[in-house]
């Protein structure tokens, strides 16, 4: 039998992982957003293209985590990391992804200056939130503020 473990391989992402993202994300939300996601491709990977990896197993996308190291972001001069989109495979879950995944992105982080990361979290996705907070990750005093400009 094979390892799972040995299986998956977290690596930067590459222009022909665009298809697997689209595919991946249309399995996790249940739409199809091709331009969605090649304008978020596109733009990660010319902003920090080494904070942009996936997961693969056995030739297929089972997981992404996007994000970018800047400075200047709300008021924090620092060089923060900052992740912006993870998706996993719901029936991958569970196999330690997510974490491999942000590994790899928070030691890209790390060696890029950062001196801490941030990612914003509903509360409402509970799962999300105890992924982070499992991380290491704590909720923070920057707090959002959201105005609605038109319903939908």
């Amino acid at each position: 039998m094979t390892d799972d473990t040995n299986r998956l391989k977290i690596r930067t992402l590459e222009d022909a992982d665009l298809g697997g993202i689209i595919a991946l994300d249309e399995k996790i939300s249940g739409l199809y957003r091709p331009d969605v996601w090649e304008t978020r491709f596109t733009y990660y990977m010319r902003r920090d293209p080494e904070a942009c990896v996936v997961a693969e197993k056995d030739g297929k996308v089972v997981g992404f985590m996007l994000g970018d190291v800047r400075a200047g972001e709300f008021g924090l001069e620092e060089p923060t990391g900052w992740v912006e989109v993870l998706g996993v495979d719901p029936g991958e879950r569970g196999q330690s992804i997510g974490r491999r995944l942000a590994e790899r992105i928070l030691d890209h982080f790390k060696a890029s200056g950062a001196r801490s990361v941030r990612t914003l979290v509903d509360r409402e996705m509970t799962g999300i939130e105890q992924f982070f907070t499992a991380l290491g990750f704590e909720p923070a005093p920057v707090r959002t503020y959201v105005r609605t400009l038109q319903e939908p």
